[in-house]
């Protein structure tokens, strides 16, 4: 049996921004029809280790059935390294055989589908004039949410704080003294941030903004402060995941702060026509990513079904 291997470099080339964006349409339209099968995450938490493993399978039906898993250890301090956070493989196996057909690097992989699917949920939510992009953060996921953004709205304005310097200079976009100061007037806020307390604090949210909070995937960790998610109305990528996951809803839940029915809609049921968006120009709008299995099962297939075509990659004997 031979399997396909795609490393950091080869999945960039080959997974494109905009192609990521229509990938992960498709996904979350899949999902939402009840055509893809997602069980919850199961993290490894180790006495004394500074990080976890999480474990992330699903599985795709339709003309061509796949299973995925996409196995991951998640270290917060990476970034001090000079190491992404996310670090593991996407496995990909035949829906109808159940063979190993490829083994995809999970950092490129997050890396793209978590901005896309952010781009998404923008295009979907944020204000048709929306120009101004404040991004806390200055790691992976700061960098690729800097490209995908203006590619579903006319960024004019890019500001960006981190606490790390070095890494913020190196995205080339204006930097900010505070998260105050780069998240004022803004229109467009990305939390990109492995911070366990909140950053982002509702009085420096101006009315209209749209916040893509991509940092928290963890119930014990939030970026978010309660009267943030309050005043928001808030779109997740799956309502179970964000139930039992989201440290940005359960904080702002056992604060007393939102009620269970908070959850305006998924973003799948935004494609479909099921759940109405944004409905004024002074409404804050949230989306909570938590990052799905089923994102990086339709990336795996993506890349597998075009690696194929383009005879990319490296073909091994297992």
């Amino acid at each position: 049996m031979k399997v396909l291997i795609l490393n950091e470099h080869e999945v960039h080339e080959l997974l494109t921004m905009g192609e990521c964006i229509a990938v992960m349409e498709d996904a979350l339209s899949t999902l939402a029809r009840g055509e893809a099968h997602q069980p919850l995450r199961s993290l490894v938490r180790a006495p004394g280790a500074s990080g976890f493993l999480g474990l992330m399978p699903a599985y795709r039906g339709g003309k061509t059935s796949y299973f995925g898993l996409k196995e991951v250890c998640v270290f917060p301090s990476n970034p001090w390294r000079g190491l992404d956070t996310h670090l593991g493989a996407v496995l990909l196996h035949s829906g109808e055989t159940g063979e190993l057909l490829a083994i995809v690097n999970a950092s490129a992989v997050t890396a793209i589908r978590t901005a896309a699917v952010s781009a998404v949920a923008t295009r979907l939510l944020a204000r048709d004039d929306a120009s101004t992009l404040a991004v806390i953060g200055a790691g992976v996921q700061a960098r690729s949410h800097i490209y995908s953004i203006p590619l579903v709205r006319k960024i004019r304005e890019v500001r960006v704080f981190s606490r790390n310097r070095t890494q913020a200079e190196s995205l080339g976009v204006t930097l900010a003294p505070s998260v105050e100061a780069a998240v004022r007037d803004a229109d467009i806020i990305v939390t990109a941030t492995s911070s366990k307390e909140p950053v982002l604090l509702r009085n420096w949210i101006a009315p209209g903004t749209h916040i893509n909070a991509v940092g928290s995937s963890v119930s014990t960790s939030r970026e978010l402060d309660s009267a943030a998610v309050a005043a928001s109305s808030l779109f997740v990528d799956r309502r179970e995941s964000t139930v039992n996951e989201s440290g940005d809803y359960l904080f702002a839940l056992r604060d007393g702060a939102i009620t269970e029915d908070h959850i305006r809609g998924e973003i799948g049921d935004l494609l479909l026509g099921r759940t109405k968006g944004r409905s004024s120009p002074d409404e804050i709008t949230l989306f909570k990513s938590l990052g799905l299995a089923i994102e990086d099962l339709a990336a795996a297939a993506f890349l597998y079904e075009k690696a194929q075509r383009a005879g990319a990659g490296t073909r091994v004997t297992f």
